[in-house]
């Protein structure tokens, strides 16, 4: 904070302290829900685990909110300013989030930062193995925390705290996909509770949905606030892979269920918003859901494609394989695109084939849609890169005086945004490139497997090419990136640039 608050004016800094503070006070308030499972499953007697594994941190952070926000002013902050509360935000949060799994786990902090980083993040890479046997309220908080970081940590605390206007405006823009994207209505505080109220009833419609499909109550509450956040933290060791091996009733129906709200996730919740208000066609005619169906349902053929193509011609496949092949093709595409992470299968498994796992490794760059809970680059991005190298070849082969734009849903898209796509997109290979050299060089896996850990970490997924027996006992130094790589998917580099440029004072222009 000394550093920081040398780094900026101090009158910025007190803002920017402000905002932490009145965080801190809210993640404490939200740290005391699971003390509800606690109590219900008796964790105190059969796991042994205390309340002061939730109402220390919860006081902690609480009071020392308070203190921070009496301490300072409350000010409008810049974009600037905006971008370091997000920044320090997410990274302290996760700090608070993982200690009670030190507490109550018993593990070291950069394993519980690490656990608690990638729920925040919704990234649902996990180091923690034994999920059957794990007392319930822990179980829960890590579903909380990423049903938390689904719609954004700041999102939530605008919406619950009333802090409106433009200060609002600035946190939900640097926290927020850095792509030019309308909302739903006039007004920050207005979309936010649309948001909110949108992304809630999910929650709700996947909790009767996967209870219905035969859940009992405590996993379709987890997987109903990891489902539609696009998180994929899971309550067992199999994922949803864990219910088709105990013949849990209605087993294909739930992974149809949940393919459905993994699906829902990885929309523009802006999208959800026209469909709830009467405009269905937008749920297929918009530019990024075309590409969003396309590339799903095309990753699915190819899938399907690939493991057919292995099979003898004589031996005809029954209807039965044929669904088979086709279910796990979409569950696994989808948890992929909207970068879930859920499995039935492993994807390293021999089920999955040379093409099929290349398949899945493009899915983790590209991620869900703009204004989604999902990760990744983004789909609306990769289509207009994909419009405007079409442009640029039209411009090519056209008179030298005709103005050609990149242009998508009718909307010019100007040049400087497309750079700053591309830019995006470049530093993004560079940091899955570095992260890949740093696992390769900790660790023993070889390059695909660290490539895929990385991208895994960046794209906010969560599956990768080796076990999580590996990814568990891996060096500190490669969880470390990991965890650098999950923040810096989530929040788009941007913050995270910001804050760093400051911490070590880089001058501006």
């Amino acid at each position: 904070m000394t550093a920081l608050r040398r780094g900026i004016s101090g009158t910025e800094g007190e803002c920017i302290l402000n905002y932490i503070g009145a965080l801190l006070s809210v993640l404490g308030i939200v740290m005391l829900i699971p003390l509800i499972p606690w109590w219900i499953y008796s964790d105190s007697t059969g796991h042994g685990i205390d309340s002061t594994v939730f109402t220390y941190p919860a006081a902690g952070c609480f009071l020392l909110g308070l203190v921070i926000q009496k301490s300072t002013t409350f000010r409008t902050p810049s974009l600037h300013g905006a971008m370091i509360i997000t920044a320090l935000g997410w990274i302290i949060c996760a700090m608070a989030g993982a200690i009670p799994f030190m507490t109550g786990l018993h593990k070291g902090f950069i394993d519980a930062f690490f656990e608690a980083t990638s729920g925040f993040t919704t990234t649902g890479i996990t180091v923690f193995e034994g999920l059957d046997t794990m007392p319930r309220s822990v179980l829960f908080w890590r579903s909380l925390t990423q049903w938390l970081g689904g719609l954004g940590i700041l999102t939530f605390f605008l919406a619950v705290s009333f802090r409106g206007g433009s200060a609002a405006a600035a946190l939900f823009s640097a926290e927020g996909h850095k792509i030019n994207i309308s909302r739903p209505v006039p007004g920050i505080f207005n979309t936010l509770k649309i948001l909110w109220a949108i992304y809630s009833l999910f929650t709700i419609l996947s909790f009767i949905m996967f209870s219905a499909a035969g859940m009992d109550i405590f996993d379709a509450i987890n997987h109903s606030l990891t489902c539609i956040s696009t998180g994929g933290f899971s309550t067992h060791d199999a994922s949803l892979g864990y219910y088709a091996a105990h013949n849990i009733p209605h087993a294909e129906a739930l992974e149809y269920a949940v393919t459905a709200m993994m699906l829902a996730g990885g929309i523009n919740f802006l999208v959800h918003y026209k469909v709830l208000t009467g405009r269905t066609r937008a749920l297929f005619s918009d530019f990024e859901m075309k590409w969003y169906w396309g590339i799903l349902w095309g990753s699915v053929l190819i899938i399907c494609l690939d493991h057919f193509n292995r099979i003898s011609i004589t031996a005809i496949p029954s209807l039965h394989q044929v669904h088979e092949v086709f279910r796990s093709a979409l569950f696994q595409t989808a948890s992929l695109l909207t970068s879930t992470g859920y499995l039935t299968r492993d994807i390293n498994s021999p089920s999955f084939h040379a093409v099929s796992r290349q398949i899945f490794m493009i899915l983790m760059v590209i991620g869900g849609c703009v204004g989604s809970t999902a990760g990744g680059i983004k789909v609306m991005r990769f289509g207009i890169l994909a419009r405007a190298f079409q442009t640029h070849i039209k411009r090519i082969l056209s008179p030298a005086r005709a103005v050609i734009p990149v242009v998508t849903s009718g909307r010019i898209i100007p040049d400087s945004e497309v750079q700053q796509i591309a830019s995006l997109l470049w530093i993004w290979a560079i940091l899955i490139c570095v992260g890949a050299a740093i696992t390769a060089v900790f660790s023993d896996l070889d390059p695909w497997q660290s490539f895929s850990g990385m991208a895994s970490a960046m794209g906010n997924m969560g599956p990768f090419y080796f076990s999580v027996h590996q990814m568990a006992t891996m060096h500190w130094m490669v969880k470390l990136t990991y965890t650098a790589g999950m923040l810096a998917g989530r929040l788009e580099i941007i913050p995270l640039a910001c804050l760093f440029s400051r911490l070590i004072r880089i001058p501006g222009p």
